[in-house]
């Protein structure tokens, strides 16, 4: 049963008042003073796009090896805009149980940016007639959604969320450059805005938490390195078609890791020979 009492929602479950029921309190009229999130929240709404307003007669400009070529290389980026669509669904109710309203607002344009990439890109391949890589064809796109959905708490699932997202920019960039003017060069044009927003929520949230927790950076600095570890084997396992359609591997991965070391020099989580270096 709900109640509303003053400025709260009151939850009475239980045997009954006599029987000694519990009460839950959460805040109907809460705080959005953080103006910083809030920001990034009006900016993920006034961003939001249509797979609907794309040219899709754009041309493909790609021969038919190259086009099942990049269905194959595409395959776990896509399955990563699912599963951080998922990933966020899960984790929205921890900002909420946690008070914290202006990370939920965002995460709510988040989810939608998510899925209409998911389905942006669904239909991209519909368009080029193609299908993504089964993840029995590439193991290691398993093994690198599950330790993502392995961080259940939403501080870990948002570092992974950011090293993902990295990948994700550098990815689209460096193929639209390689396919100007051609269909996947405009949807990736689109992409990338919501990706650099993402990115902007992310490394805004997880600096003021780790300084509230630097306990975490260890555990943050070894899940770099899984993921890193995984994303590397997804590319080795399709470099040949990689190469067909532009993407090479020193470029990405190279951008990838100095991108990844600039976040953790700005959140505080670089080791001391690091510093020294620079």
């Amino acid at each position: 049963m709900g109640l509303l009492y003053g400025c709260c929602l009151v939850v009475v479950t239980g045997p009954g008042r006599e029987k000694g029921a519990w009460w839950l309190v959460i805040r109907v009229f809460p705080h959005i003073d953080n103006t910083k999130l809030m920001e990034l929240f009006r900016k993920g709404v006034e961003g939001q796009w249509s797979a609907a307003q794309l040219d899709w007669e754009r041309p493909i400009l790609l021969d038919s090896h190259e086009r099942q070529a990049l269905a194959h290389v595409l395959t776990g980026v896509y399955l990563g805009e699912q599963t951080a669509m998922i990933g966020a669904s899960s984790v929205i109710p921890q900002f909420f149980a946690a008070h914290q309203t202006e990370a939920q607002l965002y995460l709510a344009t988040f989810l939608l940016d998510e899925a209409r990439h998911f389905e942006t890109l669904t239909r991209f391949y519909h368009k080029i007639d193609q299908r993504p890589l089964e993840v029995r064809d590439l193991k290691a796109i398993f093994r690198y959604q599950a330790r993502l959905f392995k961080s259940r708490d939403k501080i870990e699932w948002l570092w992974g969320i950011l090293l993902s997202d990295i990948l994700a920019r550098h990815f689209y960039s460096i193929i639209a450059k390689a396919h100007p003017n051609s269909l996947f060069a405009e949807i990736a044009g689109r992409i990338l805005p919501d990706e650099a927003r993402h990115l902007a929520f992310a490394e805004l949230y997880l600096k003021a938490t780790l300084t509230e927790k630097p306990e975490l950076k260890p555990g943050f600095l070894k899940t770099r390195d899984e993921l890193l570890f995984l994303m590397k084997a997804i590319y080795h396992g399709v470099r040949e078609e990689a190469a067909l359609i532009g993407l090479d591997g020193t470029l990405l991965f190279g951008s990838v890791e100095g991108d990844i070391e600039k976040k953790v020099r700005r959140l505080g989580m670089a080791e001391p020979e690091a510093d020294e270096g620079e």
